[in-house]
């Protein structure tokens, strides 16, 4: 179902975080769910998942995992303050202790020169550490090929924040 290297990366994680007793939250919007998707094809995947929010509207974001509507109105969806209140808001409304969250423009519509299609800004949180912040511009690659790329930076960024 999965590209190889996606489904290799999740199945590391779910060994590995099987191992630590880590469990995972995701909020995902541009990528509606895939991130979870990819961790849950893996066999013992339960160990370790523990919700997925899929928040694709901004009252979504701000219903399920607290996004402030400042933030929206001063920086939009798409944004680093957005994408940080996002990982940091599903481990404050789950039983998680490490989330990742992504939130962009994957086209082939609703870019601008600002925020350009294929822009995808993406966090992880754990607790008792610095949240991650990437901001990545995979470019008008296609819808597709832009949120598989995404879900391959949120798997890394799920194994950065896991290193102690």
């Amino acid at each position: 179902m999965w590209p190889r290297d996606i489904e290799d990366a999740a199945s590391g994680i779910v060994a590995d975080f099987t191992a630590r007793k880590l469990m995972i939250a995701t909020a995902e919007s541009c990528t509606a769910g895939l991130i979870a998707g990819a961790i849950t094809e893996i066999a013992g995947s339960s160990n370790v998942f523990e919700r997925g929010f899929i928040t694709y509207s901004n009252e979504a974001k701000q219903q399920m995992i607290g996004v402030s509507p400042e933030t929206l109105k001063a920086h939009g969806a798409v944004s680093r303050p957005t994408a940080i209140e996002m990982a940091e808001g599903a481990i404050s409304n789950s039983a998680a202790t490490i989330s990742v969250a992504v939130t962009g423009i994957a086209g082939p519509g609703g870019g601008s020169d600002e925020k350009p299609v294929g822009l995808v800004h993406l966090a992880a949180a754990r607790k008792g550490h610095e949240t991650l912040h990437r901001e990545m511009r995979y470019g008008d690659i296609g819808r597709s090929e832009v949120r598989l790329a995404t879900v391959r930076t949120a798997l890394e960024m799920l194994v950065e924040i896991s290193g102690d």
